[in-house]
């Protein structure tokens, strides 16, 4: 008899859709920041140096990366995570208001704070980690999840070169301030989106911590525990083992992390001088190499997860997520030679700012590879009552890569090295840490298994 294919739940598709008002809001804030505080006071900018505006931007990728540790805690052990969600986008929206009416750099700091603060609050990824319960289902799923993060993403990145110095521009004065308005409105609607339909789909789930809500293999492996003991242990040791494993992950999803920031570098910075950007006549705005990222995140999120629920079909099973994410560090590393390839190719003159459409996919496939497939590894992991802290882990891997790109571009970017060597020396590292986590693939995967 013919086995009926079994789909992702409602649940799954209302909150994952959540999603898209929150990246379409933080990235049309994110890209807005660098524009925004280095534009003259004139044009409605805050007039000052690129240098305080890259530190302003860093601190926000950051910060929304480092807080959402503390907001674990509370939805591990205090509050569930369906309140917290929507009070964070409710946070967040006041922190770009405040981003729409400041007019020096404390207004810019109070919106970072209160945007890092509302993430921290933002736990739809541990959600859904828990309306699917299927394990052969989650690599698809948080790739599908994936694919509607970056459709919030491409819209906000697409639409804020058109936005701020066409549509909103009146006078000579920049439409800056109608822009992180905008953003507060998507994440007002995205938390009433997340309160009058997720929660009608979510049923109990997301209501208590998530140190209350076992899963059935913790359940009985807590009720094997107390019979053999007579009392209910903190943590097994495969528990243990699988926390352990899942710090061995984010480490190398720091290298990844900072390999992938630091190829938008030279886009603003190198090829910035060293391309020509007009294409059929028209001036191609710098924030749409993060549009076509976002964009080719939508294209590959359904073929990676058709490729994911294809291989978990195999006899043999699936393959790991150490040989996914290794792989996926390859293809980084295969980015920065292509980098190399045009610099060596150009010999001198300015390259066509459409090659940078195959490095843009490049870093892309190499992100489809790694980044949903950790929230995917986590989820089936990870022991219920540090879920969200977990999730947090691998997130502070990229606060750590968020703040370490700046200083590592300055080292092999900033003049002393050749540009196709310092991409050379990118790949090979890259090519090795793939290498290393490969060459660790059966070991690490039995501390999971």
């Amino acid at each position: 008899m013919e086995t009926k294919k079994k789909g992702f739940p409602v649940a799954f598709w209302v909150c994952a859709c959540s999603e898209i008002f929150e990246r379409l809001a933080y990235y049309l804030g994110r890209s807005l920041i660098l524009i925004f505080v280095t534009a003259s006071v004139a044009t409605g900018g805050l007039g000052l140096s690129d240098t305080v505006a890259a530190n302003m931007q860093s601190n926000l990728t950051a910060f929304s990366y480092l807080l959402p540790l503390f907001g674990a805690v509370i939805v591990d052990k205090y509050i569930g995570a369906r309140y917290t969600t929507p009070v964070g986008m409710f946070i967040a929206a006041a922190g770009y208001f405040t981003g729409g009416i400041a007019k020096s750099a404390i207004g810019v700091y109070v919106m970072i704070f209160l945007v890092s603060l509302g993430l921290a609050l933002f736990k739809n990824g541990a959600i859904i980690g828990r309306v699917i319960t299927d394990k052969s289902q989650m690599d698809p799923a948080f790739s599908m999840r994936y694919t509607l993060v970056n459709v919030g993403a491409f819209i906000g990145t697409f639409l804020v070169g058109i936005l701020y110095k066409d549509v909103f521009a009146k006078d000579g004065v920049l439409g800056f301030a109608p822009c992180f308005k905008m953003a507060a409105l998507m994440m007002v609607l995205g938390g009433l989106w997340y309160i009058f339909v997720c929660w009608r789909f979510l049923g109990d789930l997301g209501k208590l911590p998530f140190k209350k809500t076992l899963t059935e293999e913790e359940k009985a492996a807590e009720a094997k525990k107390k019979e053999e003991t007579g009392t209910k242990q903190p943590l097994t040791t495969i528990e243990k083992k699988r926390i352990g494993a899942i710090f061995v992950a984010s480490l190398f999803s720091i290298v990844f992390w900072i390999f992938w920031y630091l190829g938008y570098m030279p886009v603003y910075f190198y090829w910035a001088e060293n391309m020509d950007w007009v294409v059929a006549g028209y001036q191609v705005p710098s924030t749409w190499f993060d549009a076509a990222n976002s964009l080719f995140c939508v294209i590959l999120g359904p073929v990676t997860a058709a490729l994911w629920k294809k291989l978990a079909a195999r006899p043999q099973g699936d393959m790991s997520l150490f040989r996914k994410t290794g792989l996926g560090i390859a293809i980084i590393g295969v980015g920065y030679l292509f980098y190399a390839a045009i610099d060596i190719m150009r010999g001198g003159e300015k390259a066509s700012v459409l090659w940078l459409i195959v490095f843009a996919f490049l870093l892309t496939m190499g992100e489809m590879f790694f980044s949903p497939l950790g929230h995917s590894f986590i989820s089936k992991y990870s022991p219920s009552r540090y879920l969200a802290v977990m999730m947090s882990v691998w997130g502070f891997a990229t606060f750590i890569a968020a703040k370490s790109y700046g200083p590592v571009y300055g080292l092999l970017f900033g003049g002393k090295i050749e540009f196709k060597v310092a991409c050379i020396g990118v790949a090979v590292v890259s090519f090795a840490a793939a290498l290393i986590m490969i060459a660790l693939d059966k070991k690490l995967s039995a501390l999971v298994d």
